[in-house]
């Protein structure tokens, strides 16, 4: 081999796998997609109690104005796939961005409870499809050999916003009023919408307008989830034989989807297939139940400071940064703690701290002081920064290259789901334990104890799965 050749290759091979600003622009351009789609998923959950106020509605009505934004983004996301293909990826992302600003306007400018809701589940649509296609035209552009560099920094906020959604609505709420929780992102996206018309090449030579949606699987699947949350979130004894009713169309329509999506020889809307890989299904049962864990918690957590502790919404808001603080402190480390002591252990690790950081707020008597609960909840921050990284590399090592969209799609799918799902199960929680505390003469703080016991629960469950994560790293042991 000529050496000046090779000397030539060395020499260049730094050049073509650098960050150049281009791409770190078209990254930080896409990406502010995904952390507004992230920010609106729980930025809602400190306004609730204003919003239910305003708009004369009970809470579990309005705890749909979160979960049916969840549930939406988990039905729109495996349809990127498919719009790319068709459409590109260009011309989907600026449609989605589009949507969720035409979206918002009308969220704010909702004149009841049913009205707020259908614009959120409109909203989520938007959001839904903007993290996918964005992060599908990240990688496209970056490469195999730039993706992981430039994953690590354009995703600290991605991570970050979930947790410092409701910080950001406290502020909002306090200054601005409840409406402005949803009239705050129309500036940033149109913003975003004008850099990315600029930014991000066409990418209309890759269009396959012969690719088909899974048409039984959008049929099943969203409405056999529909009705399962439905179900779930319904309490009372008025509303027995419709619980009854849900739930049962719920399990039906599910069931049916799982022989479709095991039988069909087409691309499932979420391909249970994926499942049969040990490494997968642990993955994907962590994803879900962190997805319980997390955007539960999210409205729980502000309703806890303004109802028991007495505080405005700004002041819960505030009192929330620490967690933000201490996920965002740990986030660009988890995946150094992955590769030295492995997923499991790392995912282990910050799921003891989430529970120790929710221990405190389970206290019925002796109501515990701000000065604990601030420590508490930057404890749950660090928790919550380094489960989420850990789980995600876990997910796309236990698949093959080939199979990483599809991968993408049942993680998003599953983890809103469980989202979802948790949001209504403590809703339904906390209004049956006020109603109760209320019958025997308790104040609010026994009732929240008794609902944040259960949101212990919840991330004490993803232990389970974790338990069984490698213990080393890929390549390593």
């Amino acid at each position: 081999m000529d050496p000046t050749a090779a000397n030539r290759d060395t020499a260049s091979r730094p050049q073509a796998e650098r960050l150049d600003p281009a791409l770190i622009r078209l990254g930080s351009v896409l990406i502010l997609g995904a952390v507004l789609a992230q920010l609106d998923a729980t930025i809602v959950n400190v306004g609730l109690g204003p919003v239910a106020e305003g708009l004369d509605t009970s809470m579990t009505t309005v705890q749909w104005v979160s979960a049916g934004y969840l549930l939406t983004v988990a039905f729109v996301a495996p349809l990127s796939g498919w719009l790319q293909k068709r459409y590109g990826g260009k011309r989907v992302w600026l449609a989605a961005v589009a949507l969720f600003i035409a979206a918002s306007a009308l969220s704010g400018l909702a004149w009841s409870g049913s009205s707020l809701i259908a614009f959120r589940l409109l909203q989520g649509v938007g959001g839904g499809l903007m993290q996918p296609v964005g992060q599908s035209l990240v990688a496209r552009h970056a490469g195999p050999k730039r993706i992981g560099r430039l994953v690590g920094i354009i995703t600290v906020p991605v991570s970050v916003a979930p947790i410092l959604g409701p910080v950001v609505g406290g502020v909002l709420v306090q200054w601005a009023g409840w409406r402005w929780l949803f009239l705050v992102n129309i500036p940033v996206a149109l913003i975003a919408l004008a850099l990315a018309a600029r930014i991000v090449p066409a990418d209309t030579a890759e269009r396959d307008t012969s690719v088909r949606p899974d048409g039984i699987g959008l049929t099943l699947l969203p409405t056999g989830l529909a009705a399962l949350v439905y179900g779930l979130s319904q309490y009372g004894p008025s509303d027995g034989l419709g619980q009854a009713v849900a739930l049962a169309v719920g399990v039906a329509f599910l069931s049916g989807y799982v022989l479709h999506a095991l039988r069909t020889t087409r691309t499932p809307l979420l391909d249970l297939r994926l499942f049969a890989g040990r490494g997968f299904a642990l993955a994907g049962i962590n994803t879900f139940l962190l997805g319980a864990a997390l955007y539960s918690s999210m409205m729980l957590l502000p309703l806890y400071f303004m109802q028991v502790k007495g505080v405005g919404a700004f002041q819960a808001g505030l009192m929330l940064a620490p967690q933000a603080l201490g996920s965002a402190l740990i986030t660009p480390l988890a995946g150094r703690l992955t590769d030295r002591y492995g997923p499991r252990n790392t995912v282990l690790a910050g799921i003891a701290l989430t529970v120790l950081g929710t221990l405190p707020f389970t206290l019925a008597t002796g109501e515990p002081g701000e000065l604990l609960l601030v420590a508490a909840l930057f404890v749950r921050g660090i928790g919550l920064g380094a489960v989420v990284p850990p789980n995600v590399a876990a997910t796309y090592t236990s698949v093959d290259r080939n199979q990483a969209p599809a991968a993408t799609s049942a993680r998003t799918v599953l983890n809103r789901i469980g989202g979802s799902v948790g949001t209504a199960a403590l809703a339904v929680i906390l209004q049956s334990a006020l109603a109760d505390a209320e019958r025997h003469g308790a104040g609010a703080a026994s009732a929240y104890a008794h609902t944040f016991w259960w949101a212990l629960a919840f991330s004490a469950l993803t232990l389970l799965p974790a338990a069984l994560y490698p213990r080393h790293a890929p390549g390593k042991g």
